[in-house]
């Protein structure tokens, strides 16, 4: 089968960040099917364009037998909300410009954010080749989640617009792939679409890279951990994740010298909680920056505890975090600052770590003492969540469920001839 991804995120070799269809798309080359991807020039989370990709509109890549179609986005990505916008728009472009270069697909996946991949995903599978079967996937609710965090105003002209593209996303895609419950019951209460067009495929962990190993490892070594009770963040720092909340916790928490609160990745808010923590002359809160992807195993086994925060709205009561899979898998307890389906999910079902109120500093603190004072009740949360993952949420097998839907999608009426169909 022919597999055409459209991803403005899909991350670069090396770089760390959500790396959900990286591994989709290594297990479908490693089953035999032939994936094309058409992705972004510009890291999501510094907004840095590698030196190779500059003044490229297209490049082409072998990403370990997965071909990568690297499209122009504006270096504006990285000057604040409109810039991104802007770059969001103009990836529309490239990325339709890659379409005309890829040979005919019996299946297309889009995942969003940004909301505005669905545009080149709906040209292919309706205009460059009349009918390839192609699935929406919704792992965040744009645009509702950009007003409700603020960065955009609900009545704005590019608001309206973006509620118009997702009402075409929806409208125009043979099936639709969410990643939580609650994105269903959002998108069926609107009317957007029927139960019957929507699928839940989660996600997940890769459990062929993240499993359980000794603490005392080379990233503890490295960073000069020794004994204390490491609890680490590991995600994006931009304004949703709220990272602040964390600086603010470790203030409170200053006189454990034995806790150390560390973060991993990088954003657009990161540069201002360092500030904040060196304002708050803090010692007991590092900010790690970007770390390699296959790396980050080690940094998960080397802490005591993840943690998963973000702001305290309520549209993220609909969101499972990537994160706190890979916590689970690695078999570490998770300090949830979330609440919603991603509490009922670790808290009840997979049994796997504690809630804290979101943005809620003594809430955050007192569970990062908790935990710090019971190492008995991590060792068991750590491994319930390893059962958890194992039972419920392999990469490899979310991947294959995958493949099922695309086989369903194009053997259906009007779908396009196997393999062997012509460009």
């Amino acid at each position: 089968m022919k597999i055409l991804v459209f991803h403005q995120y899909y991350l670069m070799p090396g770089q760390g960040g959500g790396s959900r269809f990286n591994e989709m798309t290594r297990f479908w080359t490693e089953a035999g099917h032939e994936v094309t991807v058409i992705a972004g020039t510009v890291e999501y989370t510094t907004g840095v364009k590698p030196t190779a990709y500059r003044g490229r509109w297209l490049l082409k890549e072998d990403d370990n037998g997965v071909i990568v179609w690297r499209c122009h986005v504006p270096e504006a990505y990285g000057a604040g909300y409109a810039g991104r916008m802007w770059a969001f728009f103009a990836f529309m472009f490239s990325a339709a410009t890659a379409v005309l270069r890829v040979k005919r697909p019996n299946a297309i996946v889009a995942t969003s954010p940004p909301l505005t991949i669905a545009l080149p995903a709906i040209f292919a599978a309706r205009l460059r080749w009349r009918r390839v079967p192609w699935v929406f996937e919704v792992r965040d609710l744009w645009p509702e989640s950009a007003v409700t965090t603020g960065v955009l105003s609900r009545k704005s002209p590019l608001t309206r617009l973006l509620y118009t593209v997702e009402r075409w996303a929806y409208r125009f895609a043979d099936r639709i792939n969410v990643l939580t419950p609650a994105f269903e019951q959002d998108i069926i209460r609107r009317g957007l679409a029927l139960a019957s067009k929507i699928s839940l495929i989660p996600n997940g962990a890769d459990l062929d890279k993240f499993a359980p190993g000794p603490m005392q490892n080379d990233v503890r070594e490295e960073f000069g951990w020794g004994k204390r009770f490491v609890v680490l963040y590991a995600g994006a720092h931009g304004r949703a994740n709220a990272v602040g909340q964390l600086v603010a916790a470790a203030e409170l928490l200053r006189d454990r010298p034995d806790i150390l609160v560390a973060t991993v990745g990088d954003g657009n808010e990161r540069a201002a909680a360092e500030a904040d923590a060196r304002a708050r002359n803090l010692n007991n809160i590092v900010f790690l920056g970007s770390q390699p992807k296959d790396r980050m195993a080690d940094f998960v086994n080397a802490a005591n505890a993840g943690a998963a925060v973000l702001q305290a709205n309520p549209t993220f009561r609909t969101v499972y975090p990537n994160k706190v899979f890979d916590y689970m898998a690695c078999a570490r307890p998770t300090l949830l600052a979330i609440d919603g389906v991603a509490r009922t999910l670790v808290c009840d079902q997979a049994q796997a770590g504690i809630f804290v109120e979101p943005e809620n500093a003594p809430s955050i603190a007192e569970g990062i003492r908790t935990l710090a004072d019971n190492p008995a009740l991590c060792a068991e949360m750590g491994a319930c969540g390893r059962a958890w993952v194992e039972a419920n949420a392999s990469r490899r097998a979310l991947a294959s469920r995958y493949l099922d839907l695309f086989s369903e999608l194009s053997s259906a009426p009007g779908a396009p001839l196997a393999a062997g169909s012509h460009a």
